[in-house]
Order: C-alpha cells, then sequence, then structure tokens
C-alpha cells in the first residue's frame, strides 16, 4: 500500500510550505539540496519539518493540502502545536463594522 504525506516546512525566513509526497525523506533532501532552482524552498534554506501526516488515499490528502495551503499562518501553528481544539475557531473570519 502506497503512503501519501502531507507535509509543512518552516522556512529559512519563517515563512511555511506545504507539500505532498509519496516519499518523505527523499522530498526533504530535495528541498535542503536546493534540487529544484524554481521550488519555493529553494532560496529559503534550511527548511525544517514542523508537521506531517499520512495517508493512503492519494484524493484525501491532495485536498488536505489544498486546504492547508488556504489557511492562515495563525491556523497552521495550531495544527502544527496539534492545538486541534484552535482549529475551528481560527477557521472564522472576523468582520468589523
Amino acid at each position: 500500500m502506497k503512503i501519501y504525506t502531507v507535509y509543512i516546512l518552516l522556512c529559512s525566513d519563517k515563512s511555511y510550505y506545504t507539500g505532498i509526497t509519496s516519499d518523505l525523506n527523499g522530498r526533504l533532501e530535495s528541498h535542503q539540496n536546493g534540487k529544484e532552482k524554481d521550488s519555493y524552498t529553494y532560496s529559503r534554506r534550511p527548511v525544517e519539518l514542523v508537521y506531517h501526516c499520512e495517508f493512503t488515499d492519494p484524493m484525501m490528502a491532495i485536498t488536505f493540502e489544498k486546504r492547508i495551503k488556504k489557511w492562515s499562518r495563525l491556523k497552521k501553528e495550531a495544527l502544527i502545536q496539534s492545538a486541534y481544539e484552535k482549529l475551528p475557531q481560527l477557521a472564522k473570519k472576523k468582520f468589523e463594522g
């Protein structure tokens, strides 16, 4: 059974990069070594793996990765810190009127 991993990297400029792979160790090595010069992480190395989760269904992994990419920095940090109880609150938009 193939495993798909959704991961978040903390870049040297303190930004986050979210990706998906079926070879986490190989992908991390690729990010660290700058194998892809057009990659977001190329000029933001070194990177640090701060979160990952595994899926057996590739469509579920892709859906989760796309969802995380739209999240705010605070919501990503709650996920990274396993503060799952904060996620619903951080999903709500605050409108000032």
